[in-house]
Parts: structure tokens; C-alpha cells; sequence
């Protein structure tokens, strides 16, 4: 029996030795209670039935402090028009409004709809836009593409079917006597996780441009867009460079990652970083010839 019910059936007791003594006075005197304390239970049976008998909290809430509807509705109004605003910066632009507020009711605004960190609160920007279907205004636009921005440099991408984005990256391997320099190309499409290398003796744009015409059956896979650093491989004038007039002739998109950030193209580099600690020790070791260096392409399925 919990509590609620004890306190119940108790008061229900009161009233039911009554009706048996015949004699309110008597079975209050009988239970130990004032006759107002019964008058007070009949009255709450008659009012709300058994429901009535439940104990009330008397505490009343305490909302003296919390502001007005109105202007909760203009601070979620706001948060959705500058989502990267914070709690500072929109009580200071209200204010300016003639709309009086501290950050700290920002904040609590903030708290009750959790919108407290900024990715929530773009996040409710993506929802509203997504079910609206309105136009969204310049401010909020740049909010979105600036947090997409951001994701991509901690190595955050949406791909959505394989080609969708494709990862490119050239991989230093080592100096071998005889051969000279060997490079790597890396490759990894970023939504099966099938990943290729291909091993070169310079880094060059026709070798950026071989490794994609090699290793990715354009034909079989529709290659959307490539995603690659900002090397003298990848970069040039369509009309001088071969690696971006291959791409132009396959109707390939190319995306640079951000400058000083590998995370950016963190799938690719989690890739060179899988084969330089399982292949290139014992490759490396290996320099008998250089035909195999030139020729043998690594196939990885992470």
C-alpha cells in the first residue's frame, strides 16, 4: 500500500464509522480527529469524489521571476533567425530593441526549450526549414553552411550512396636505393569504406589523374565529387592541368579540404595510416626490383 492510499483509506474510514455510530461526534472522538476535519472530508468526496482525498502540495510555483510569454516567444524567435548568437549578444540586441533582459533569461529561455548549445539550436534551424519548406534569410543560410563548414574540418561528412564522395590523398612512403622516391596514391570512397593505393615513383597530376582512371570504374559507379588537400597534384587551370581536366571530362565535382586541417579528409588519412603500419614496413624492406613498386596496387576493404 502506498502513502496516497493509507492517507485514502484512513479518511474514508472516518466516514464510514460515522455512518455505522450513527453519531458524527462519537466516531471523530472514537478516531481522534475534529468534526471540522470530517466536514472538511465530505465536502472534498462531494466536490471531487475520492480524488478529492489526496493530499494537496501547498506549495504554490514560483514563476514571479520567469518573463512573459511575448518575450520568450521574440527570444525563440530570434535564436531561430541568428542561431549562432549567444546568450550575451541577444540580450545585448534586444535590449537594443527597447525589450529588457539579461543574458541569464536568455539562458533560461534557452534551458526550457533545450536550446542551450549552439549545434541544438542550428539543429532547430534545420527542422524548421526542412518542415516550412520558406525561404531562409541570408543570415541564416551562412549559419548553416558555416557549421557544415565546421563539421567537415573535424572530419565530420555526409555522403549519402556510394560515389556521393569520393577521398583522394597523395602519401609520401619512403626513399628506396635504385628507385628513388615512392609516393601513394590513396583513394576511399567515404560511404562503403572501400578503399584503394596505388604506388608511384613521382607526385604529379597525371598520376592523381591515373589512380582515379585505374582504380574507380566510372562506368560501373557514378563519381559525383572528389574531395582532396590543396597539393600541385590536384590544383591548376582546367586548361593546363590534367588532373582537373580529367575531372571536368567526367563531370566530376572537385571539394579542397580545409588548409591545415587532415582531419578534413580523415577517411582518407585513416586509410594511409592503416597501410603505412601494415604494408610499408615489409615493402619497404623489399627493394629487390622496382617493377613491383611501379605496378602493384593495394585493394582494402575497411
Amino acid at each position: 500500500m502506498t502513502q496516497q492510499q493509507y492517507i485514502i483509506n484512513r479518511k474514508v474510514n472516518i466516514v464510514e464509522l460515522a455512518q455505522a455510530l450513527g453519531n458524527i461526534s462519537e466516531a471523530c472522538r472514537n478516531l481522534g480527529v475534529s468534526r471540522q476535519h470530517y466536514y472538511d472530508i465530505k465536502s472534498a468526496i462531494r466536490e471531487d469524489g475520492i480524488e478529492g482525498l489526496l493530499e494537496k502540495s501547498r506549495k504554490a510555483p514560483r514563476i514571479a521571476n520567469r518573463i512573459s510569454p511575448e518575450i520568450e516567444t521574440m527570444i525563440l524567435d530570434y535564436s531561430l533567425e541568428y542561431p549562432t548568437h549567444g546568450q550575451v549578444r541577444v540580450a545585448n540586441e534586444l535590449k537594443a530593441k527597447g525589450i529588457r533582459i539579461s543574458d541569464g533569461g536568455v539562458r533560461g529561455v534557452w534551458a526550457r526549450h533545450d536550446l542551450l548549445r549552439k549545434p541544438l539550436r542550428l539543429k532547430r534551424l534545420e527542422k524548421y526549414s526542412a518542415e516550412t519548406r520558406k525561404v531562409l534569410t541570408e543570415a541564416q543560410v551562412a549559419a548553416l553552411e558555416n557549421a557544415k563548414e565546421e563539421k567537415q574540418a573535424h572530419g565530420e561528412i555526409e555522403t549519402f550512396h556510394p560515389g556521393f564522395l569520393f577521398g583522394q590523398d597523395t602519401y609520401y612512403v619512403g626513399y628506396i636505393k635504385g628507385v628513388g622516391k615512392i609516393y601513394q596514391q590513396t583513394g576511399i570512397d567515404t560511404f562503403s569504406n572501400m578503399g584503394f593505393a596505388k604506388l608511384y615513383t613521382d607526385k604529379t597530376a597525371i598520376t592523381a589523374a591515373d589512380f582515379l582512371n585505374d582504380k574507380v570504374d566510372l562506368e560501373q559507379m557514378k563519381l559525383l565529387r572528389v574531395l582532396t588537400d590543396r597539393g600541385t597534384e590536384y590544383s591548376g587551370k582546367i586548361e593546363q592541368h590534367l588532373y582537373q581536366l580529367f575531372l571536368h571530362l567526367n563531370d566530376i565535382e572537385r571539394s579542397r579540404t580545409k588548409a591545415y586541417h587532415l582531419q578534413t579528409n580523415g577517411c582518407a588519412e585513416r586509410l594511409n595510416q592503416i597501410i603505412q603500419e601494415e604494408f610499408t614496413p615489409s615493402l619497404l624492406e623489399n627493394t629487390s626490383t622496382s617493377r613491383s613498386i611501379k605496378s602493384k596496387p593495394t585493394l582494402i576493404r575497411l
